[in-house]
């Protein structure tokens, strides 16, 4: 009878972590670069009390056992590195990825982190820096009488100067991708470091070997569907209520039981 609590009380758990993130994939519906998490499922351990093929009378097997579940739990949480839709902001310093590959920042400690959010800046020394002032890596800095910024498809990063009729290149954008980018590790700010699971960065230039181009007046916005997000969180509102019910129903056999002697 026990058995019966403790299994839906591992549902509740389950689905209770399912909804914590669905909840935070819809508070990051608008964040640039934000990628969706999703979380997995697996049942637990079995309670054999008759293995299948064990021998009954007269040398016959028993086609099939008894195994009871005691439960489920979630096996893993998994980010979903899909494209996410372009907006267009006309803002000059503003680019997004088309395809695949992560701008590559530089943190305060020296590592290098890793990101889809490509809301550029400037410091007060023309230092290319995201929203939080680390710099973009390879370094590029813009030249304070700069009239006009042009980022190429193939990263380059190029500048008009007064007096002067030809942009001239000052820059070029490195990006970066992994083997697994599911692997790869969330630490907020829109930023992604490497684990053992993501392998190591594949460096190269952007629109070629594979790794996507670079989209000027534009950010990527987040790969969250509104609509998908609240059929998940309906789904796990109902699937968390069905093993509350089943907790209830426990308790209630319980009851019984413990009135017999009435």
């Amino acid at each position: 009878m026990f058995r019966t609590l403790w299994t839906a009380a591992t549902g509740m758990t389950t689905q209770q972590m399912n909804i914590d993130t669905i909840s935070n994939n819809l508070a990051n519906v608008n964040n640039v670069g934000f990628k969706k998490s999703r979380a997995h499922f697996e049942d637990l351990i079995y309670q054999e009390l008759k293995p299948a093929g064990a021998i009954s009378a007269a040398g016959m097997t028993h086609p099939t056992g008894i195994q009871i579940g005691l439960g489920s739990k979630v096996s893993s949480i998994q980010k979903v590195h899909t494209q996410g839709s372009f907006q267009y902001t006309g803002v000059n310093l503003d680019i997004a990825i088309e395809g695949d590959g992560f701008l590559q920042f530089q943190l305060p400690n020296g590592d290098i982190a890793y990101s889809r959010s490509g809301a550029l800046n400037t410091d007060n020394n023309g230092n290319l820096v995201n929203e939080n002032g680390y710099y973009l890596e390879p370094g590029i800095t813009i030249p304070e009488d700069a009239t006009n910024i042009s980022f190429g498809e193939d990263g380059t990063v190029s500048v008009t100067l007064p007096g002067e009729n030809e942009s001239q290149e000052i820059g070029q954008i490195e990006t970066a991708r992994f083997i697994n980018p599911a692997g790869l590790k969330s630490i907020g700010k829109n930023l992604f470091m490497p684990s053992g699971a993501s392998g190591d960065p594949v460096v190269g230039i952007p629109s070629e070997n594979g790794f996507g181009a670079i989209t000027q007046n534009a950010l990527e916005m987040s790969n969250v569907s509104v609509v998908e997000e609240m059929v998940n969180l309906i789904t796990g509102q109902r699937a968390y209520e069905i093993n509350s019910k089943a907790v209830q129903t426990g308790d209630e056999m319980l009851q019984i039981a413990n009135n017999l002697k009435r």
